[in-house]
C-alpha cells in the first residue's frame, strides 16, 4: 500500500517542496494523516517504507499510532522514496515552475527546471527502490512458495483529485490472500511517476473500468494506491512476475476534510 504525505504548510500556500524543502505537516496536514490512520487501523503491515523527508515520516508515524496490529513497528527511512527534486524552483510558487516550462514551451508535467530531477532520474530511483522492496520481503519472510504474493500501500500529500474507483470501497480492498503487506510513505509526483511505470512498463492489471485520468491524476495528501505484486525467486535475485493494481487516488478517508472545504 502507498500513501502520499499529509499537507505542509508550504502546500497550503501553493509553494514547491520537492527535496529541498523539508517541513514538517500542518494542523491539517497532521489531521489527514490520523484520517488515513483510522481508515487502515485494522490492516496489518509487516513492514514499513517511508521517505526520509520529515513530512513523509510525520505522516507514517501518526499511521502506525493509530494502527491496531502494527502500532511501533520498526520503519526504513528511505532516500530512494524522496520526492522529485525540483532544482531552483523549490521554495517558490508553483505558478513559476508554470512559467517556467511555458517559456521553454513544455508542459508543467514534463518541464526540468535547472538543477532538478527529470522525470526518468525519478523512474530510476523508483525502479532502485522495487529491488530494495522485492529483496528486503523475500529475505525477512522466506517464501517457501515459487510464487508469493505481497501488497504495497502507499501514501502521499498533495492536491485532491476525483475519484473514479468504488467511492464505498473498503480498506482491505484486494488483500484476501495475500502473504505480506508493506505501507509506503512517498510523495506526491514521486508516486504519480511511480503509478506510470507500474501501468505502462510493468504492465499491471488494472482494476475494471477504471480511467486513465484517474490512474495518473495528481494524488491527493494522503491519498491511498494499492498494488498487489506476485515475486518468483530466481538465482540474480526476485523477480516480478505479476502485478495488479487495486485502486489508485483513494480518498474515502478524507470526506469530512472535502465536506468542510465545501
Amino acid at each position: 500500500m502507498c500513501s502520499h504525505s499529509g499537507e505542509t504548510q508550504y502546500n497550503r500556500d501553493k509553494l514547491l517542496q520537492g527535496q529541498g524543502v523539508d517541513t514538517l505537516l500542518s494542523e491539517t496536514g497532521i489531521q489527514q494523516g490520523e484520517a488515513a490512520g483510522r481508515y487502515l487501523a485494522d490492516i496489518t503491515f509487516h513492514n514499513v517504507f517511508v521517505s526520509n523527508l520529515q513530512r513523509a515520516v510525520q505522516t507514517a508515524e501518526i499511521i502506525l499510532r493509530k494502527n491496531t496490529h502494527s502500532s511501533g513497528m520498526e520503519m526504513v527511512l528511505e532516500p530512494l522514496l524522496r520526492e522529485r527534486g525540483f532544482g531552483i524552483a523549490e521554495g517558490r510558487p508553483k505558478e513559476d515552475l508554470k512559467n517556467m516550462a511555458n517559456a521553454a514551451g513544455q508542459s508543467c508535467r514534463d518541464y526540468t527546471p535547472p538543477g532538478g530531477e527529470t522525470l526518468d532520474q525519478v523512474k530510476l530511483r523508483f525502479k532502485k527502490f522495487l529491488k530494495v522492496l522485492f529483496e528486503r520481503l523475500l529475505d525477512e519472510h522466506s517464501w517457501s512458495a515459487p510464487d508469493a504474493s505481497g501488497g504495497a500501500t502507499a501514501a502521499n500529500v498533495t492536491a485532491a483529485a476525483a475519484s473514479d474507483v468504488a467511492p464505498d470501497g473498503s480498506a482491505d480492498d484486494g488483500l484476501q490472500g495475500v502473504t505480506v503487506h508493506a505501507l509506503v510513505v512517498s510523495h506526491g509526483a514521486y508516486i504519480r511517476v511511480a503509478i506510470r511505470h507500474l501501468v505502462e512498463d510493468l504492465k499491471c492489471s488494472l482494476p475494471p473500468g477504471v480511467k486513465m485520468s484517474h490512474l495518473f491524476s495528481p494524488c491527493p495528501n494522503t491519498g491511498i494506491s494499492r498494488f498487489i505484486l506476485t515475486l518468483s525467486k530466481s538465482e540474480p535475485g526476485p523477480v516480478l512476475s505479476a502485478a495488479r493494481c487495486v485502486f489508485t487516488n483513494r480518498k474515502d478517508h478524507l470526506e469530512d476534510f472535502t465536506a468542510a472545504a465545501e
